[in-house]
């Protein structure tokens, strides 16, 4: 019997009736970071090693890892991957909770749902959509970003050396430059890009639904450029989907370098990222300049050829007293330019443990709880059904959650490790802390 949710109909319907765990993703999804030689099945789960002896035998084996082959055989026993955790938390809030297993599913035919489930799980899959990263390189120094995906987050580490005292993670996100998220310097050959463009070239660009690519900041990468110019020589040749995760703030002569390679691409979709407005924006995302970004937004809409604009909200601790605002500033644009421009997702960040939103007072998540109740009410007839479910589901995240995420330390580490990290990073980074957030943030603050 249908629910009257369709994204719930769904998992009931075409997910849980071949496993409580089953996730198309694991068959057709992949993230990569070729400067690392590391992969995922989605954004969700920590990355693990590709054999690099491997991929020069099979290129396919970026994506078809070990590890992946594994949890595919686990999904198809109904059982529960670990790394998979951030999809289990949200459905055991409860029964009709949805969790981003379903987006990641449905995206794709249930024939080709249908088919990973009855295969064995040693088989290679054709990837359908990918994420992929080149290298590292990035403008920005996001809080909860690290030196893994910033340049300039390793800056800060060789300027200042690492943030000292920090005990609730345990991943030592912040006490060194992660050098082996690049393993290859700029002019060396990499075994896991040349890989990739040998799959692409031969037959990945035949299959792939959607290239998305990540960085670091992707418009500072020769090969995103390369790639911009395959899709501009084979103009129809691909029906991909090329999308790029940009922070939208770079050197002018690149924002217009990208407005025009736009139009030479099939289909092109860009992403970027905010969960904040002003002043509290270019503090989480350190080096961001939130009006030039709000002009490039408007300016790829615009004059670009898009198919979409995505906004993705990483939802943290320090973003919820503005977040309502920015959810007004969305709905604007989607007034003026259509419904498509932008959408936005609501990402609810688990680590750093520190930052996310668990580490502050009741009254707080309560008070954002009760805006978003609101604003959910009067945008309801503006709203993508996903876009209103990730309200409803942060809503009843920020009633319910009480106790840290899973492999995180108890909830006064993390309160303490909050002060001490932006303590320190206001020193680093020029910024004022007390100055920039809302009075009864900064007396929670205050008074850890």
């Amino acid at each position: 019997m249908s629910t009257g949710n369709k994204d719930l109909d769904y998992k009931k319907q075409v997910l849980d009736t071949k496993s409580a765990s089953f996730c198309g993703a694991k068959w057709y999804n992949a993230t990569i970071w070729l400067g690392s030689g590391m992969t995922t099945s989605c954004h969700h789960p920590l990355p693990h090693k590709i054999d690099v002896e491997e991929i020069k035998k099979n290129p396919k084996a970026l994506h078809n890892t070990k590890e992946k082959k594994l949890q595919r055989e686990m999904m198809q026993a109904g059982e529960r991957p670990a790394g998979c955790e951030y999809c289990w938390k949200i459905e055991d809030m409860g029964p009709d909770n949805v969790s981003d297993r379903v987006y990641k599913s449905k995206i794709y035919s249930e024939e080709d749902l249908k088919t990973a489930y009855n295969t064995p799980c040693q088989k290679d899959f054709d990837l359908q959509t990918l994420e992929i990263s080149f290298d590292r390189t990035c403008n920005f120094a996001c809080s909860y970003c690290n030196p893994a995906f910033s340049t300039t987050w390793v800056k800060d580490i060789k300027k200042f050396g690492p943030y000292k005292d920090l005990q609730s993670d345990g991943r030592n996100h912040f006490t060194h430059e992660h050098k082996s998220s690049q393993l290859y310097g700029y002019q060396e050959d990499n075994p896991f890009v040349e890989a990739f463009w040998k799959w692409w070239e031969s037959d990945l660009h035949k299959t792939l639904q959607e290239l998305r690519v990540t960085g670091g900041e992707p418009l500072m990468s020769a090969d995103m450029w390369k790639l911009f110019d395959w899709f501009k020589d084979n103009y129809g040749k691909s029906d991909t989907r090329l999308a790029i995760n940009s922070n939208l703030c770079p050197k002018d002569s690149l924002m217009n370098d990208l407005i025009e390679k736009s139009h030479y691409v099939k289909n092109f979709d860009v992403y970027t990222s905010a969960e904040a407005i002003g002043l509290r924006a270019e503090y989480i995302r350190d080096g961001m300049d939130f009006e030039l970004w709000k002009k490039n937004c408007v300016r790829l809409i615009t004059e670009g050829s898009l198919s979409a604009l995505h906004v993705m909200c990483t939802v943290n601790a320090l973003c919820l007293d503005s977040l309502p605002a920015l959810i007004d500033i969305m709905i604007e644009w989607k007034r003026t330019y259509g419904p498509d421009y932008p959408n936005f997702t609501l990402n609810i960040l688990r680590f750093p443990s520190f930052q996310s939103a668990v580490v502050l007072p009741k009254r707080i998540k309560d008070d954002v709880a009760q805006q978003l109740s609101i604003k959910l009410k009067l945008f309801k007839d503006d709203l993508h059904e996903m876009e209103a479910n990730q309200i409803a589901r942060l809503i009843e995240y920020l009633k319910t959650i009480e106790t840290p995420h899973t492999g995180a330390d108890t909830l006064d580490k993390l309160q303490r490790d909050f002060k001490n990290f932006y303590t320190q990073y206001d020193t680093r980074r020029g910024k004022s802390f007390e100055k920039t957030f809302s009075n009864e943030l900064v007396t929670w603050y205050e008074q850890i």
